[in-house]
């Protein structure tokens, strides 16, 4: 196989270390994601308070063909920049999968026809659990 028949040709890891279904705990944006709080009221920031709903809402309306996912924003980023408490990203994000190697492999399993990848989104718990399979075994 040459290196342009081979998805994982520029990835650290190889598809088995990301084969079957992996979970990543209390990575989405939830309603108990921290916000900021004025010290002067004791009071959340309008531009910090939303919903899940709505944090999946934006994340949908992400227009590209990789489906996104609403992640916590840090409370840094809230108060310099004035954001809401959520962002939007690839649901392989490495803010999600804990790294850039395996951001890259669900990358490259995603846009390969070779792998199916599932997700699901838990905007309760938190968690996001990926699910790839060599497509010959779906």
């Amino acid at each position: 196989m040459t290196s342009d028949d081979d998805p994982f040709h520029d990835c650290e890891l190889d598809p088995e270390a990301i084969l079957g279904t992996h979970t990543f705990e209390d990575v989405l944006f939830t309603d108990e994601t921290e916000t900021p709080v004025n010290v002067l009221t004791g009071e959340t920031p309008a531009h910090s308070q939303a919903t899940v709903e709505e944090a999946k809402e934006f994340a949908a309306s992400i227009d590209t063909a990789t489906p996104q996912i609403a992640l916590p924003a840090s409370v840094e980023s809230q108060v310099e920049t004035q954001s809401k408490p959520y962002t939007a990203a690839a649901f392989f994000h490495f803010k999600a999968t804990g790294s850039l190697a395996r951001h890259r492999a669900y990358h490259a399993a995603y846009e390969a026809d070779a792998f199916a990848v599932d997700f699901e989104a838990d905007y309760e718990s938190g968690d996001l659990t990926i699910t790839v399979e060599r497509a010959d075994e779906t």
